[in-house]
């Protein structure tokens, strides 16, 4: 009997510790916010731009309202403040609801911002405030303002902070010229010895007030929208190049961040006449310091298919095979010797070779810690070497366009 009173008087003084509901938070009180744009306004104030999500819209599309209108599956609100926080606060004096930044998994920076301010006084907020996650992705405005990309209404993803979010992973995945940073990879990279990092570019093509409109979402081919392009280049927190093309992939490959990509080649005189898909790469950096002086070693291997040709090619000739391995090579070398150029001509050490230094020889690194950057980054010695394999043909060996040729004989 007493047994029974015990656990009774326990089951009474655990109810007592539950917390209950005492946070809960109602959907229909809350604005979730998906993205964040942030830029600088003329008189040195903070320019706050928030896309928050039409719970009702986006469920069933664009809906028709009462009188057969639609509305769009985002509204937007901005603000401006000394701070972001104030701004923040300024906003929610025009809506309805508690801002709700949990879901916010988009932040973008103007390019004006990043280049003049940097993104050094920014970090503290979002890293601080225990809503925000760091896990959201960060990308520059390139060549155009925050709250212009955040105001796009985007096609095909209702909501447009996924539109971009998707666009990163899929370019990153298939071609190589861009990347996918989270806000606490950014972290990671300003806390550097020189605070050199790279972000993600994206860009609005078109009218930005075209692509405000309803009217722009009702075209085939909208004349106003959004596209990744380009990496933007940080020292120190601050916006000091953007690298395009074969630069911007020479560094995601260095970095070893490249999932998937095309290497063009010549052949018979031909310009880009073979495309070599890459299936899975490794690249690792080593470092050594002799008699003071810092050298890096590069080493790359990759693996692929061939995925076009347009001249006509044996590719069951082994030394045919052997010779495009070669072309392939010295094509993917190039590209790494010229994003490594164009570092050094920055002084960023995007690529991290003074942690890797650190790593291997770090009472040497100390002496060479302070003038790393201005020093010994730009005329470093770098070593590249590359190992490249054909794996397989396609669903063919021998080339359509071999056929063509022997028949026309």
């Amino acid at each position: 009997m007493k047994r029974k009173w015990a656990v009774l008087l326990l089951m009474i003084l655990v109810t007592a510790l539950l917390s209950s509901c005492w946070s809960k938070k109602e959907l229909t009180d809350l604005a979730i916010v998906s993205a964040v744009g942030i830029d600088k306004t003329k008189d040195g104030k903070y320019h706050l731009t928030l896309q928050i999500i039409n719970p009702g819209n986006v469920a069933g599309g664009m809906q028709g309202g009462g009188g057969g209108t639609q509305s769009p599956p985002v509204t937007i609100y901005s603000a401006s403040g000394d701070n972001i926080v104030e701004a923040s606060r300024r906003a929610s004096s025009r809506i309805s609801r508690r801002l709700y930044y949990a879901h916010a998994n988009l932040v973008v920076i103007g390019e004006k911002l990043a280049r003049e301010s940097g993104l050094n006084p920014l970090i503290d907020v979002l890293d601080r405030d225990p809503e925000f996650r760091t896990t959201a992705t960060m990308v520059i405005a390139n060549h155009s303002t925050a709250a212009d990309l955040v105001q796009t209404l985007t096609p095909v993803d209702k909501i447009p902070a996924n539109k971009v979010l998707k666009t990163l992973e899929f370019t990153e995945r298939k071609w190589g010229e861009n990347v996918k940073l989270s806000i606490q990879d950014v972290i990671i990279g300003l806390e550097s010895p020189g605070g050199e990092t790279i972000v993600g570019g994206f860009r609005l093509v078109g009218n930005p007030k075209q692509a405000r409109m309803l009217e722009n979402l009702q075209e085939s081919a909208p004349e106003a929208t959004l596209r990744a392009s380009g990496i933007a280049v940080l020292k120190q927190g601050k916006l000091v190049d953007w690298l395009y093309g074969k630069p911007a992939r020479g560094t995601v490959w260095i970095l070893d961040k490249i999932q998937g990509t095309d290497i063009n080649i010549d052949w018979a005189g031909k310009k880009e006449a073979i495309a070599y898909q890459t299936v899975r790469q490794k690249t690792s950096v080593s470092a050594q310091v002799k008699n003071g002086q810092p050298h890096i070693s590069v080493h790359t291997r990759v693996e692929g298919d061939i995925g076009d040709m347009e001249v006509p090619v044996d590719i069951t000739n082994p030394k045919v095979i052997t010779k495009i391995e070669q072309f392939v090579r010295k094509e993917i070398k190039k590209e790494l010797k010229t994003a490594i150029e164009q570092a050094q001509k920055n002084k960023t050490d995007i690529f991290g070779f003074g942690e890797v230094v650190h790593r291997t020889r770090p009472n040497q690194f100390k002496k060479l810690k302070t003038e790393w950057n201005d020093v010994y980054f730009p005329k470093l010695d770098v070593d590249i070497t590359v190992e490249a394999y054909v794996r397989r043909a396609g669903l063919r060996n021998k080339s359509f366009l071999s056929g063509v040729k022997e028949n026309q004989k």
